[in-house]
């Protein structure tokens, strides 16, 4: 029973022995099939490659560079419609508590003027 599965160890170390040798051989016929490129043909793409990168590359950066200039514009515009809006709320705030310290001064302005009346008149009908 052991001589059959060291038979078949060593049958399966065979066939993967012969697989890669196969593939060797298979991939060494595909590269002879290769259409390899003339130096020109490949300093010719290269050149391409390159100057279509960096068309790009100059492309990209005027965009970066028109939206960051366009961002930084629209959000000062936002800030200062926001500082006016801010300063317009404050202002509203200021004046109603400005006119509530008047209205509470005049109350009691009037409180004590109601109350020097009324003393004068206790003061005249005591006489």
């Amino acid at each position: 029973m052991a001589n059959k599965s060291n038979n078949k160890v060593a049958k399966d170390v065979k066939k993967n022995s012969k697989d890669k040798r196969h593939f060797m051989k298979d991939f060494k016929a595909e590269l002879k099939k290769v259409t390899w490129p003339t130096p020109k043909q490949l300093f010719n793409n290269t050149a391409a490659v390159i100057t279509i990168v960096l068309i790009i590359a100059v492309i990209v950066l005027v965009l970066d560079l028109g939206f960051e200039a366009l961002n930084n514009k629209g959000i000062n515009k936002l800030r200062t419609v926001v500082n006016n809006t801010t300063e317009q709320v404050n202002n509203v705030v200021v004046d109603s508590s400005n006119n509530e310290s008047t209205n509470a001064e005049n109350t009691s302005a009037d409180e004590n003027l109601t109350n020097s009346q009324s003393d004068n008149a206790t003061e005249n009908t005591a006489e």
